[in-house]
């Protein structure tokens, strides 16, 4: 599904590419969250959300030195593998692994837009896939668009996106706000809702 977000992507920098795929991960990983508890790897989600933590210093913290590249190989070593899970459960968790995975691949490689348009797909395709399993069935564009769940994904990503476009600069109180508000909502892309 087209998401008219992407074309305007092409005209940020690299540091809102990443804060705009960080914010989309943030939302996805209490999916990964329940997915590790159910599991019983509540370590894995520990090795997550430290991940983000350590993205979030990068872009808020002048001058932070971080080895990301060591910390794509502990990411690499928690992402489930989806043909060895019974439980739907594990393909929004594995897809908030492939969104920051994308997160890290950017800050090592340095190119951002096709990174931050995919990040924006897998997040709605996440939605899409919970909906399909929903319905157990393949539902055309018209009818995502139409649904109430996928409206809200881009709704959200559309506030991200205007909320970025308006700093002039890399505002660290405009992004730890956005870091801050997203965790205290505390709520997935697909309505998981995480106790802090």
């Amino acid at each position: 599904m087209r998401n008219p977000i992407q074309k305007r992507l092409e005209h940020f920098e690299t540091w809102q590419h990443l804060a705009f795929m960080l914010c989309l991960c943030e939302r996805m990983y209490p999916n990964f969250q329940l997915f590790c508890q159910m599991q019983d790897k509540t370590q894995d989600s520990k090795v997550y959300h430290n991940i983000l933590n350590l993205v979030w210093e990068y872009l808020t913290v002048k001058g932070a030195k971080i080895n990301f590249e060591s910390q794509l190989e502990k990411l690499e070593a928690i992402i489930p593998d989806i043909n060895e899970y019974d439980s739907y459960g594990v393909i929004p968790a594995a897809d908030a692994c492939e969104g920051l995975s994308q997160v890290l691949h950017t800050i090592i490689s340095g190119s951002s837009l096709e990174q931050a348009i995919l990040v924006s797909k897998l997040s709605l395709q996440t939605v899409t896939s919970l909906l399909e399993t929903e319905q157990d069935r393949t539902l055309n564009e018209k009818e995502l668009k139409e649904s109430a769940e996928i409206q809200q994904e881009l709704d959200v990503q559309w506030l991200i996106y205007r909320t970025l476009n308006e700093a002039e600069e890399r505002d660290v109180e405009l992004l730890l706000g956005l870091k801050n508000e997203l965790r205290e909502e505390a709520v997935s892309n697909i309505g998981i809702k995480i106790d802090l």
